[in-house]
């Protein structure tokens, strides 16, 4: 059975709380509860399986990871007792300088070296099974390895699962002018865990990743070519900025969850 649910967010907080039947699990993004909120966390828990996402770990930071930054996370994930948590493959930080956003990490022997001790690292200091995300990108950036190539060995090397982005890969295939489903079909289906869903937006004839949207045909069209190729155990919409009515957000979880049963 594949889990359909939503990202947990303040504005959504008085729908999720009337325990809607569309909602079959929660993703929490780790950093909004580092100010409280931990007892709500663990009442969730309760009726419905929850899964921890972080924005802040920068995997891909050489040197050793943020220590503080670990230990805030795993709070929050001994509040959740998630099924499992998830990170980026990508940067936020450079050396001292925290550069507010995710960013990139060229697909290099180098790069994937950093990863992969940093995702065993964090999967076992929080005693949690792993799984990374494919993030967006204004540049295709080259290195020794195609894209795919890197997050299946990444998978295989850091024994984690990955997080596909269905809407991040349709907007980076869109601006950097590939094939989705070819690079879909290079991926290792085993490791692909749990998928992201949301609609784009567009900024001058480009899409975007604002989170912002309602979910395009397009998306569901490739949405289910993922849902047929791997055997997905959750999918997670994501809703960041003009949140619509909750019937709206409860249809699209009624669209998602039939194309995962026709899967």
């Amino acid at each position: 059975m594949t889990l359909v649910g939503v990202g947990y967010r303040h504005e959504l907080a008085a729908w999720i709380d009337s325990r809607p039947a569309e909602v079959d699990c929660l993703e929490i993004t780790a950093e909004h509860f580092y100010e409280g909120g931990l007892e709500r966390i663990k009442a969730m828990r309760h009726w419905c399986p929850l899964f921890v996402h972080g924005l802040e770990l920068s995997l891909g930071t050489p040197g050793p990871l943020d220590k503080q930054a670990l230990r805030r996370f795993a709070t929050v994930v001994e509040a959740a007792a998630p099924l499992w948590i998830s990170e980026h493959v990508a940067f936020t930080r450079t050396g001292e300088v925290d550069l507010g956003h995710l960013n990139p990490l060229f697909p290099t022997e180098e790069s994937l070296a950093v990863l992969v001790s940093h995702a065993r690292e964090l999967a076992d200091y929080c005693a949690r099974p792993l799984i990374l995300e494919n993030i967006t990108s204004h540049l295709r950036l080259d290195g020794d390895l195609s894209e795919t190539e890197f997050l299946n060995r990444l998978c295989r090397e850091a024994d984690c699962g990955l997080l596909l982005d269905v809407t991040n890969l349709y907007i980076n295939s869109r601006n950097h002018g590939f094939d989705p489903l070819s690079w879909l079909h290079e991926l290792d289906p085993a490791r692909v865990v749990q998928l992201h869903l949301v609609g784009y937006s567009k900024e001058n004839g480009r899409p975007v990743d604002n989170h912002a949207e309602p979910i395009q045909a397009e998306l569901f069209e490739l949405l289910g070519e993922v849902l047929a190729y791997a055997s997905v155990r959750a999918v997670i919409i994501e809703r960041d900025q003009h949140f619509p009515a909750a019937s709206a957000l409860a249809g699209e979880l009624r669209r998602i969850r039939g194309c995962a049963h026709v899967h």
